[in-house]
């Protein structure tokens, strides 16, 4: 009898961690979205230098693209609702390699501004959608962790993906770089094709897209989209100008660079599976505490930056606080658009994604206005506390307002 019991208890315990192939594609795909969407952050002082621009103008590159991620994440999801989930995938991984491709031929940085753009579009609607079709592939209550090993092939990107476009970008040129990320997005794209079903169900929505807008009325998904946006924005603040601060203020060079910014990657990969598994049951608790180690982390960051062994380790807790919040904001805004406004789940999901972009702008943004003023470098990180600190205070209104 315990033999049997012993049997069960293990099928048991694998089939817990068996996850499914079209996951594995997801993941994949944010890989390489990942990777063209942080790397920039790596060669902010390459690029530069090449295009002859200051750095705050570089770190427009990081914003603007961004911005595309935003517009592009509510409107195209709208839009494209009643396309095949697989077809669409496929459509936006087209669209990405179209992207990349054109910013490694760029010419100006004009050219590269739009570039960076399109493949924002498509960045936008491929984790609105992604984020739902995760959620659907497992049962309700792994969903958050569903959505944590999608985003996980995004901060993967982060260890790896980073660096190594870092280091390609400073031997080769910021261009060569732009051509592996167009190469991962054929990986991504063929990976789809095989690996996602094709009978995946699109959601039940309305035909019009203004109605599509109308989860913007309601106040507690607003307040949820506010908390993405300062929460995970205030990081960027630092962040967007992690490299210059890793060379000016704690004076390491480039080899050493790299590597600080794979440990960072790992630290974040960590920090969001640990997240996931968190916030799978209460995510609002869990997402309010995240916020304060995380603002808690930026603020010390700024008195440690100079010193090496200090740094290195705020640097650590900082980057598994930063993506940490991920999964359970999305899976926050699912529930909430479930229990709110059935039928919204994937463009609610896509007004998240779009703050969690518009935060990546403001930050960025902010943080060119810091470096270019009397304040310089190594103000950025008590600055991007305090944005995350107005996420602290949204999350308590939003737990007074769920209390109700």
């Amino acid at each position: 009898m315990k033999s049997i019991e012993s049997v069960n208890t293990l099928e048991t315990y694998k089939e817990s961690f068996k996850i499914p192939a079209a996951l594995w594609a997801l993941t994949i795909s944010a890989f390489g979205i990942g990777t063209t969407e942080f790397v920039i952050v790596g060669l902010l002082p390459t690029v530069a230098a090449d295009l002859a621009i200051s750095l705050p103008s570089a770190g427009l590159l990081v914003s603007l693209y961004a911005i595309g991620v935003a517009i592009g994440a509510p409107i195209l999801t709208a839009l494209t609702s009643k396309i095949p989930r697989k077809k669409l995938l496929i459509y936006l991984m087209v669209l990405f390699v179209v992207g990349n491709a054109l910013a490694s031929i760029a010419p100006s940085f004009a050219t590269l501004v739009i570039a960076r753009i399109i493949t924002g579009f498509a960045h936008g609607v491929y984790f609105s959608i992604g984020s739902t079709i995760a959620a659907a592939l497992v049962p309700a209550h792994k969903r958050a962790s569903a959505i944590s090993i999608m985003f996980t092939g995004l901060t993967i990107a982060i260890v790896t993906g980073v660096p190594f476009g870092t280091f390609i970008g400073q031997q080769f040129g910021w261009r060569a770089t732009f051509i592996g990320v167009a190469a991962l997005g054929i990986i991504g794209l063929i990976s789809s094709w095989i690996l996602v079903p094709g009978q995946i169900k699109n959601e039940q929505k309305s035909s019009s897209l203004w109605n599509q807008f109308k989860v913007l009325s309601n106040k507690h998904l607003v307040l949820a989209f506010l908390m993405t946006a300062f929460g995970y924005g205030g990081t960027f603040v630092a962040f967007t100008y992690l490299s210059p601060i890793l060379q000016k203020i704690t004076g390491l060079t480039d080899t050493l660079i790299n590597i600080v910014l794979m440990v960072y990657g790992i630290a974040i990969a960590l920090g969001n599976l640990i997240g996931g598994k968190v916030a799978n049951k209460q995510p609002l608790r869990a997402l309010f505490w995240m916020f304060i180690l995380q603002a808690i982390a930026l603020f010390i960051f700024t008195f440690t930056a100079n010193d090496l062994i200090l740094g290195l380790i705020t640097l650590f807790i900082m980057g598994a606080l930063s993506f940490s919040n991920v999964p359970g904001l999305q899976l926050y805004v699912v529930q909430l658009a479930e229990k709110h406004m059935p039928g919204t789940e994937d463009v609610a999901s896509a007004f998240n994604i779009a703050a969690f972009n518009v935060g990546i702008a403001i930050g960025a943004y902010v943080g060119g206005l810091i470096v270019a003023s009397r304040l310089g470098l190594g103000a950025t990180p008590w600055i991007g506390a305090i944005l995350v600190v107005l996420a602290v205070v949204i999350t308590l209104i939003s737990t007074k307002i769920t209390k109700k």
